[in-house]
Order: C-alpha cells, then sequence, then structure tokens
C-alpha cells in the first residue's frame, strides 16, 4: 500500500507542471482565498534607496499591491504589525545550480578529436551543447530551497554547470508551498558559457585554455555559416545556439584574466556576456571596467592561513597572503569604479557562510546600499526581470524579507523570507529577548549565568566565582534547553524552561547530576548590553596596496618612459659599427636618440657608464615563460590556437629574465603536435598587461615540431595520428593540400565556411605566416624543406636544430635560419648526435643563428650561453653577442625594431656592470622602449619591502587565529616551469 501512495505521489508531483487554473478540481473546496495581508509599522526597503519608515506593505495572491506610509487596507485584510521591524526585498542569485544534478565525470580517456556518436545531429564537439535545458532535468529540492532561503534568498537563477556552451537555465522562485507551475518565473532565463570542458565527457579536445578559445570563437563562426542556410547538414547545437541568441549571456571566467578573455570574445561576435568573476578584478580595474560587462562576484573570500609555525608560514606566497588581506575590498573597488555587480552563493562551502562573508566586504568599505542593489535590484536588472523581482514595487512578486532591524548588520536576526507570497519562518520574531545577566542558585552554590550572542543564537558563559565552567544552551520558540559541568566535568547540570515573555526571570525544570529533578530559577542581575569593542564602529580593515603585477616584486606605479644619457659606455652595437668605446647613448621618446661621444644632456637624467658595457636587450627566440598553457594536444593541428590568448603578464620569470638582460621573447606553442598554435612575440614590461607587452603590428609566427613528441612515443599514447616519421610528413601534406583548396575557394569569391585552422595554413603559404619548428633529425630537417618546397614557401627557422650542423648548406640554400641550445645533448634518443660546435657550424655556412632557451632558468642566463660559442668553434665576441641579440630579431622579423643599438630603434637595452659575455656579469639597468623595468639597486629595495610586508601580513593573520577566527593550513605549492612536452 505505501509503495503505491508513493507511486501516485510521485505521478501528481509529475504533472503538476502541467496543470491549468480552468482544471476541474474534484479533490476540495473550490474557492481560492483572495484576502489582503497587510504588514504595517515597519521599515521597508521598497528598493536600496526607496525607503518608507513605519510603512504598509500589502499583497495578494503572492504580489505586492502597495507599498507606502499610508496605505488604505481593503475589507478581510489580515493585519501584522511589524512595530521595529525592517521588510526588505529577498536576495536573488542569478548563478547557481540548484535543482540540477551535478554531472557526473565520465569513465575513460580522451577520443582525440573523435565525438560521441550518441550526439549525431549535433556540433562535431561534445562540450559545446547549447540545447542543453536545465528546465529538463530540474527538480526542485525543498531541503536546500531551504538552505538557500534561511540565507536571505528567494528566488534562484539556474543552470547545468557543465561544458564550454552549457544551454539554458531557469528562474525559479523558492517556494516550497508551490508547484513548480507557480514557481518556475523562466524557463530559458539566460545562456551560458565557460573556458571548462564537461567533465561528463571524453573528447580530448580542446585540453588547454587557448583550446577552448579557439573552440568558441569556431563555434560562433559556424553558428553565423549555419543561420545563413549554407550547411547541408542538420546542426541541433548550432540551431540551439542561433535560436538562444536573445537570451542574457552569461560566461564563467572566475578570473580577472579570464574576464578580459570572454570578453574579447563577446566583442567579436557583438556579444557583451555578463561575467562570473573570480574576485580578483581590483587588480586590474581599469581593464575590467573597460570590457562595460556586469559582473556576478562570489564572495569566497579565503580563510587566514595559520601561520604560527615559522616554516610552514614560509610556504605560503605573497601573493596568496595578499590576496586573503585584499580580496574582501573587491566588491567596494568594483563599486567606486562604476562597474555593476550582483552577489552569488556560488562557490561558497554552504550558504550559511553568506552573510560573514557579505560583512567582510561591508567592513571593507562595502556602502550598505550598493550591497542590497547587488543582491536585489542589479541581478533582476541583469535578467530583465525587474517587473517581477528586486524590488517592492506594486505587481511584483511578494518576495521580502522580515528583519529584527539592518539586515546587514550582525546581530540582527532574519524572522521570515516569504516568497510569492508564502511564509518561510526562519527564526520564530515572537521569542523573547533573554539575553543578559543572571544569578543561578543550585544547592547552595551560585552561578553567575551571562547569556549573549543573537536572540535565536544564544550563547552562554557560566562561572563558580572566577572559574568558567564548560556549558551549552539552545533557544527555540521560547523554550529553552541549558546545561553545563562543574570545573572538574564530573558533575552535569540539565534545565528546561518555557520563558514566560512577562517576567525576567528564568524558571524551570532541574535535572540534577544524580538523577533526581528539581527546579530552578535564575534572577536576572543586568540586562544585555553589546560589549564596547562589538557596539562601536570598527576601524576599517588595513589593506597593503596593490602593485603591478600583484605579485612579489611588483611595482607599486607602472614604469614610464625617461630620457636618460649613458654617458662613457663600451657600447655594443650588434651592427657593423661593432663594439664602441667611451660612447654615450642618448634615449628620448622610447628610442635611441644619439649614438656618439661628448654629448650633451639637454635635461636627460645621466647615467655614468664608465667601466661598463651597454647592449642591446637580450632577445630569446624559443620561451614558454610568461604563458599560461603551452601545448593543445587535443588534436594533431591546433593551427587555430593562439598563445597571445595565454599570455601571463605575472609570471615572475619575466622579472626574472629582465634581471637577465632579456628585453623581448617569442612564446612558443609546445610540441604535443605536427602543427601547433600560433606564437606571441612580447616585450616583458613588467606590470603592464598582457595586450600591452605584445608587439604591435606583431610578425605572425607558428609552432611545427618533429620528431618524438609529435608521434607521442614520449607518453605512450597510441589513439591519435600519426605515430610515425612517415605519418608527420604525409600530414603536412594533406593539411597544405587542404589549405591550398580551402585559399583558392576563399580568393574565387564562392561563399565557404570560414575555418579559423585553415585560415593558418593559407597564410603560411601566401608568405604571411613564418614557421618556427622544432627539429632535431636531419632526415626530418630535410623533409620538410622538401614539403616547403613542393608548396612554394620557406621554412623561417628551425628551432633546436641540435643536426644543424650536418645540413647547413641545405638549410643555407633553402634560407631558412637557425635557433639552437648552446651545449645540450643527449637528453633523449633523438639528440644523441649533438654537438656544442653546432652553432658555429651553420653559423659558418651563412646561417643567421641564435641561441635560445626553451627553459626558464636559461632564458636569464642567455649571455653566458651566447658565450659558450667562443669557447666551441672560435666565434667572435661580437657574432657570438649577436646570437642573442640581433640574430633572434631578424628570425623573428623585428630587426627593424630592435636587437641592436642604432639610431631610431625602440630603447631595449641593457647596462652591464661587466663584459657581457662574462659570467660576473650583472644587469644593473634593463630598459625597454625608455623605461627601467629592472634596477639592480631597486631590486634590493624590493626585497627588503617584500620581507617587510610579508611579515606584516603574518602578524595580521597570526591576530585572525589568536581571535577565534577560521583558518587553512598553508599547502606548498609547486611554481611549474613549462617546456616544450608539457601537457
Amino acid at each position: 500500500m505505501k509503495m503505491r501512495l508513493l507511486v501516485l505521489a510521485i505521478l501528481w508531483s509529475s504533472t503538476t507542471l502541467f496543470a491549468q487554473d480552468y482544471f476541474p478540481k474534484n479533490d476540495g473546496v473550490k474557492t481560492t482565498n483572495n484576502n489582503y495581508t497587510a504588514f504595517t509599522n515597519a521599515k521597508i526597503y521598497v528598493t536600496p534607496t526607496q525607503i518608507i519608515d513605519g510603512g504598509t506593505l500589502l499583497i495578494q495572491n503572492g504580489k505586492v499591491v502597495q507599498a507606502g506610509k499610508t496605505v488604505t487596507l481593503p475589507k478581510s485584510t489580515i493585519v501584522i504589525d511589524l512595530n521595529g521591524k525592517s521588510i526588505y526585498p529577498s536576495f536573488i542569485d542569478i548563478y547557481s545550480d540548484f535543482g540540477v544534478e551535478k554531472p557526473k565525470k565520465a569513465s575513460g580517456g580522451g577520443r582525440s578529436g573523435e565525438y560521441d556518436p550518441s550526439r549525431e545531429g549535433y556540433y562535431w564537439n561534445d562540450h559545446v551543447m547549447p540545447e542543453n535545458k536545465a528546465i529538463s532535468v530540474f527538480k526542485y529540492d525543498d531541503k536546500k530551497a531551504k538552505e538557500i532561503r534561511d540565507a536571505g534568498f528567494g528566488v534562484v537563477n539556474s543552470h547545468i554547470h557543465d561544458g564550454i556552451a552549457r544551454g539554458t537555465g531557469i528562474l525559479v522562485a523558492l517556494n516550497g508551498a508551490g508547484n513548480d507551475a507557480e514557481r518556475i518565473l523562466d524557463d530559458a532565463s539566460a545562456q551560458y558559457f565557460s573556458f571548462d570542458k564537461s567533465i561528463a565527457k571524453t573528447q580530448a579536445y580542446p585540453s588547454s585554455l587557448m583550446g577552448s578559445m579557439a573552440l568558441l570563437r569556431q563555434m560562433y563562426s559556424d553558428a553565423d555559416w549555419y543561420s545563413k542556410g549554407n550547411s547541408k547538414t542538420k546542426d541541433l547545437s548550432l540551431e540551439a545556439l542561433n535560436n538562444n541568441k536573445g537570451l542574457i549571456s552569461i560566461f564563467e571566467a572566475k578570473d580577472k584574466g579570464n574576464a578580459l578573455r570572454a570578453d574579447k570574445i563577446g566583442d567579436a561576435n557583438n556579444l557583451q556576456y555578463v561575467i562570473l568573476g573570480g574576485g580578483n578584478e581590483y587588480e586590474s580595474i581599469n581593464e575590467i571596467k573597460g570590457t562595460n560587462a556586469k559582473f556576478i562576484l562570489p564572495l569566497n573570500f579565503p580563510d587566514a592561513y595559520d601561520v604560527s609555525n615559522p616554516y610552514q608560514a614560509s610556504y605560503v606566497t605573497l601573493e596568496d597572503m595578499r590576496y586573503w588581506n585584499q580580496a574582501p575590498s573587491n566588491p567596494k573597488v568594483m563599486a567606486e569604479n562604476g562597474v555593476a555587480f550582483s552577489f552569488t552563493l556560488y562557490d561558497l562551502k554552504s550558504p550559511s557562510a553568506f552573510k560573514d562573508k557579505l560583512m567582510q566586504a561591508i567592513e571593507n568599505g562595502l556602502s550598505k546600499t550598493k550591497a542590497l542593489e547587488a543582491l536585489t535590484t542589479t541581478p533582476a536588472s541583469i535578467l530583465g526581470k525587474s517587473n517581477k523581482i528586486g524590488s517592492l514595487t506594486p505587481g511584483n512578486y511578494a518576495n521580502f524579507l522580515i528583519t529584527s532591524g539592518d539586515v546587514f548588520d550582525k546581530g540582527t536576526t532574519l524572522y521570515e523570507n516569504w516568497v510569492q507570497g508564502t511564509k518561510n519562518i526562519v527564526n520564530s520574531k515572537d521569542q523573547k529577548d533573554i539575553r543578559g545577566d543572571y544569578d543561578l542558585a543550585i544547592g547552595g552554590t551560585t552561578y553567575n549565568v551571562a547569556i549573549s550572542g543573537e536572540v535565536n543564537k544564544p550563547k552562554s558563559e557560566i562561572k563558580q566565582d572566577t572559574v568558567k565552567l564548560k556549558s551549552k544552551i539552545s533557544y527555540d520558540d521560547n523554550w529553552l534547553d541549558l546545561s553545563f559541568n562543574t570545573d572538574k566535568g564530573e558533575k552535569i547540570y540539565r534545565m528546561t524552561a518555557l520563558v514566560i515573555p512577562s517576567s525576567d526571570n528564568i524558571s524551570g525544570r532541574l535535572v540534577l547530576p544524580d538523577g533526581s529533578e528539581s527546579s530552578f530559577n535564575a534572577v536576572r542581575t543586568k540586562a544585555f548590553t553589546e560589549k564596547e569593542d562589538e557596539k562601536k564602529d570598527k576601524e576599517a580593515p588595513v589593506v597593503v596596496p596593490v602593485t603591478f603585477p600583484n605579485v612579489g616584486h611588483g611595482y607599486a606605479t607602472r614604469p614610464v618612459q625617461e630620457t636618460m644619457l649613458f654617458k662613457n659606455a663600451t657600447v655594443w652595437t650588434s651592427e657593423d659599427a661593432g663594439i664602441l668605446e667611451n660612447t654615450d647613448v642618448l634615449i628620448k621618446n622610447g628610442k635611441i636618440s644619439k649614438i656618439g661621444k661628448d654629448l650633451s644632456s639637454g635635461g636627460a637624467k645621466v647615467i655614468d657608464a664608465t667601466g661598463k658595457h651597454l647592449t642591446a636587450g637580450v632577445i630569446d627566440e624559443h620561451s614558454h615563460i610568461a604563458a599560461l598553457a603551452v601545448n593543445e594536444g587535443g588534436q594533431n593541428s591546433s593551427a587555430e590556437v593562439k598563445m597571445e590568448d595565454v599570455v601571463d603578464p605575472e609570471d615572475v620569470g619575466i622579472y626574472r629574465d629582465l634581471a637577465g638582460g632579456v628585453t623581448s621573447i617569442q612564446i612558443l606553442h609546445g610540441s604535443a603536435n605536427p602543427i601547433g598554435g600560433r606564437s606571441a612575440i612580447i616585450k616583458l614590461k613588467w606590470g603592464e598587461t598582457a595586450d600591452k607587452m605584445i608587439y604591435s603590428n606583431s610578425p605572425k609566427f607558428i609552432k611545427f615540431a618533429l620528431g618524438e613528441n609529435v608521434k607521442q612515443s614520449n607518453w605512450g599514447s597510441f589513439n591519435r595520428f600519426p605515430q610515425t616519421r612517415m605519418g608527420v610528413e604525409q600530414l603536412f601534406m594533406d593539411y597544405f593540400q587542404r589549405g591550398k583548396e580551402y585559399d583558392a575557394k576563399k580568393k574565387s569569391g564562392q561563399p565557404y565556411r570560414y575555418d579559423e585552422e585553415m585560415e593558418v595554413i593559407a597564410e603560411i603559404l601566401n608568405g604571411e605566416r613564418f614557421i618556427s619548428c622544432h627539429s632535431y633529425v636531419q632526415s626530418e630537417i630535410n623533409m620538410l624543406m622538401k614539403v616547403a618546397d613542393k608548396f612554394g614557401f620557406k621554412v623561417n627557422t628551425f628551432t633546436h636544430i641540435l643536426e644543424g650542423y650536418k645540413v647547413a648548406d641545405k638549410m643555407a640554400e633553402h634560407g631558412v635560419g637557425a635557433s639552437t641550445f648552446s651545449d645540450w645533448w643527449a637528453y633523449k634518443f633523438e639528440v644523441n648526435d649533438a654537438i656544442p660546435y653546432n652553432a658555429a657550424i651553420m653559423h659558418s655556412q651563412g646561417v643567421t643563428v641564435a641561441i635560445n632557451s626553451d627553459d626558464a632558468e636559461m632564458s636569464r642566463r642567455l649571455n653566458q650561453e651566447a658565450a659558450k660559442t667562443v669557447k666551441y668553434g672560435g666565434m667572435s665576441e661580437l657574432e657570438a653577442w649577436k646570437t642573442v641579440t640581433i640574430n633572434p630579431a631578424k628570425l623573428l622579423h623585428i630587426d627593424n625594431r630592435v636587437g641592436s643599438i642604432k639610431e631610431g630603434k625602440d630603447a631595449d637595452v641593457v647596462l652591464w656592470n661587466d663584459h657581457p659575455l662574462s659570467i660576473y656579469a650583472k644587469a644593473e639597468k634593463t630598459l625597454i622602449d625608455g623605461a627601467v623595468y629592472f634596477d639592480l639597486e631597486k631590486d634590493k629595495q624590493l626585497r627588503q619591502s617584500i620581507d617587510q610586508e610579508r611579515n606584516t601580513l603574518i602578524n595580521m593573520m597570526l591576530k585572525e587565529k589568536d581571535n577565534g577566527n577560521a583558518t587553512q593550513a598553508p599547502v606548498k605549492k609547486e611554481n611549474r616551469l613549462l617546456h616544450c612536452d608539457s601537457l
């Protein structure tokens, strides 16, 4: 019988969504209750800025009828007197997963580009699922709804948190008394996107942030192509994406950098995303403001670290210490800069943690008005639902909170959360305030009882004389339970009482330690008053300043161009002029203005360079620092991805390179596949944004690769073509033939599907993009040159090229340059034939040769790597120096701007305290575009200030622990250095 009833209940609940108000009712009376309810004498926040003191809120049938100072009450109005209490609109969370089951992680590995056969008729990539609908999997959970309501929320906007294109969400009122037809306010409230692929799908691509960005770009392009009727096949995913074009688009970024990346994708497709932030937007506030996006901000501020152990304290980076200190000020900074935002429960351990985190934001300067806007009117406006939710204006849903006072005060109690006119009790508003001091006499002994805390969640402290005893208290619906142990803990006294509202004292039943029953009477001796340190306004927390970048060794202000005159230097020009002794160099307006002897300063800052050496900045042709990812290995070609998308301006490797005299690098894609991604050529402008580091009018490069890595012999993968060196050649032939056909169709004027990958291949064929190819073995080096000759283009650079000495004459004939290691060999099988004379031999055959690093540590010592070519092969000092200055500049096609000291070139120069090829040489100053980005003396000061700041923050965290606040254990982070084969 029970099973039958359960089945009937399930069937009934599943049909309520489709029930209509005109269906016949045969299960009871048909009269609808249309009574009014009036809440009088309350302080009513109609909106965050429209406040009525002593007002009346009138509701009927789940909607607001009127809110005002004087409201005429209709007949049959139920009146609830809220004298001394406040009414606020219920909060709104527009980034929730309420009622949507978390996706289960798929078993098995990736399928290297193969999509799930069960998705036939949908987009080629499994992680693009705009056809998903939260409404189709939604299941109301009142237990979870209660947790959210108890935190003050009345409406949530929920979606399936899985995939890159996630489909549509639903807007749900947390009305447990209603059915889905009543509480679902919008069954397609917004569409959702992210950079994270689905955990429920196993398709390998994309395997990186840059792959996700490329996929999104291609998806939008394909949707446009499809919308114009050009596709010969049906694609339900693209149809859904096009059908949802008019919906709000919400993007899960979770980081300031990813917010800017998402905004670029949106701008390219005429979309303005609403962005889920990461809490660190304050670090790049000008750029964040420039997106013109509205943000959804989590309040998942980190707990302080437990730094009581000095050894473990060393695990915590300055960056993480700062984030703990600065993150709670993020909402204030956003508000001050005019960035609209709403708050979300997303990423909190539980909804119950919300108020404490919100209070942190307010203590850090966020105004209460802005806080209320972020929870009511702003989220309603973002969703285009201001006429339904977010305020208590007539016609809106009757979603409101009843509180004991200011909802953002620590001691305020939330009594009720009404949703669609349905009352939900959080704490009884009729419960008496029993806080205060009492004398409790038991068996000739008097105990001092102090009750504090919140009205509905009191705390107890019981003392016998001056000895504090262990006690427990609970208080609900005027029923009090109180127990305590004696000082040694061997005796337990338990008390229960029904509190009488008219009495100051508390009397009830007492259970003695021996189990016998008696009565007790606690006599009130003092009314409750907040402690002075709690009652007075707290001083604003001390927030350490943000630096550029906001990590260790960041600068208080960004470097600016200076007019500087270097006097009496030994100038290594890297030009035909060679090395000039006792020469002056004038830097002006970011350029090398004059070179000569006895130049006048003309108001320039004079640097005495007597006995020192001035060179052009070192250039690293092959680097992987300053990148968030290196490989997109999900497919055998990733020509569509861009390293420019994942430049990391906060990588400390930039600062270290500057200390080694490096001013420009090419960030190359790795060697996970034969055709890799597009390069980023950047200037190491420490403290600037990624966009400002990238060369303007940057030459176009792409990484190719040969050898062991691309055929995957290093990581045992057997499910992706190619698996042999022969297969690598055929892959190149196939892609270039396809690229040739694609380009021909594009130039013919016929309609064509824009393919970002084929666009890049066509650029190579047209001489618009240059190849830098990872290479080792002579047979493969010859192979790629032959493929290039067949298709009529030139390989620009062979990088690594450790068997280049075997084919140097053929390389010179082809016109390809070499970027090699100075003396690496035998670190894997295909480099067994490498020799340290390689660079000198290729140079002797007329090949343009550069020395590169492919390594974060070596990159800052390239001056020493260049010196090895003097030892191995007898290159002159000047020619050796060119291998890290003008030669890499030539290979990168930026030699018209950098790489040598020549009038008119960019002022990217380094002042060394010794011969630049010496192991004793230190870079005293490193300039880029005439601004000093590294100064040896300032570095010493910076190190001292870092120590002082760490000590300040450690003391702050120790104080947090002493005050009983939550802390987290320090965890040592490994700083992973990326290489060609990093996945």
